[in-house]
């Protein structure tokens, strides 16, 4: 079967990062780029900019100023569904279906604010509420499908996925009760955690470094809220996994580094 790259990558502005975009695709020449916050409406997308680069086939949900994600891919897919999360309209989830019925889903999870108190803050309980309808929607997917789910998700899972376990118990990406859901998450579609199969749960992994950080690399004050996972089908099919660290040091970069992941399909 051939080899296959995919990139997943919040992106943080499509326009203020195209540059950046370009490097990525150079680097890693991906079959399948799938960005998030892209912060950017469907009609001001760079279709053509794409179209010169071979992504010819392209998946957008997007909305002025905020969230928006985007598959775009040199292999042609048929389906394309936009799902809306919690009934609010928001550019958060955009999937596609390639052959061999190898469905995508690229997510874009609410960030939830600061407070990690669902009556005390909505910006938390739409988070939950978004968590909430994401397990019902995995525990419905088929036991044989072969789906791929990537995106910024907004939570930390791990002990080994964030600076300090200790310090961060009560902040929001890291609480329990999230960690807790995004668990149940995974075990509803006995999703395989594609950075983990290839990292230790035991050994550190980060994808998103504040910009609070004057030197983001000295203080190392990462958490992993990227992820790759995929359905139990299509576990031997993957090849090799890698986060991207030299985007985190581009000038006015990401506040996230690009996930590499190499499967065979």
């Amino acid at each position: 079967m051939p080899v296959r790259r995919l990139v997943s990558w919040n992106v943080n502005s499509i326009r203020a990062r195209i540059e950046h975009v370009d490097r990525v695709i150079a680097e890693h020449s991906p079959d399948i780029l799938c960005l998030q916050e892209t912060k950017i409406q469907d009609y001001m997308f760079p279709h053509g900019w794409f179209e010169q680069r071979g992504y010819s086939h392209r998946a957008i949900a997007g909305q002025k100023g905020y969230h928006g994600v985007a598959i775009l891919s040199r292999l042609p897919f048929t389906t394309t569904e936009r799902i809306n999360w919690c009934d609010k309209g928001d550019a958060r989830h955009i999937s596609v279906v390639f052959a061999g019925d190898v469905a995508l889903h690229n997510f874009y999870v609410p960030a939830g604010g600061e407070v990690p108190d669902v009556d005390l803050n909505d910006k938390f309980a739409h988070k939950m509420q978004f968590l909430e309808e994401m397990l019902h929607w995995s525990a419905g997917l088929a036991q044989d499908s072969k789906t791929i789910l990537v995106g910024d998700l907004n939570v930390a899972p791990l002990p080994e996925d964030v600076w300090s376990h200790k310090q961060l118990r009560k902040v929001i990406t890291h609480t329990p009760v999230e960690t807790d859901k995004l668990d149940e998450i995974l075990q509803a579609h006995d999703w395989v955690d594609v950075m983990r199969h290839f990292v230790p749960a035991t050994e550190p992994l980060f994808s998103w470094w504040s910009y609070r950080a004057r030197d983001w690399q000295a203080a190392n004050r990462g958490r992993r809220l990227d992820h790759v996972w995929v359905s139990p089908s299509l576990k031997s099919s993957l090849v090799d996994m890698d986060v991207f660290l030299p985007a985190r040091s581009w000038e006015k970069p990401s506040d996230h580094a690009p996930v590499v992941t190499t499967l065979e399909l």
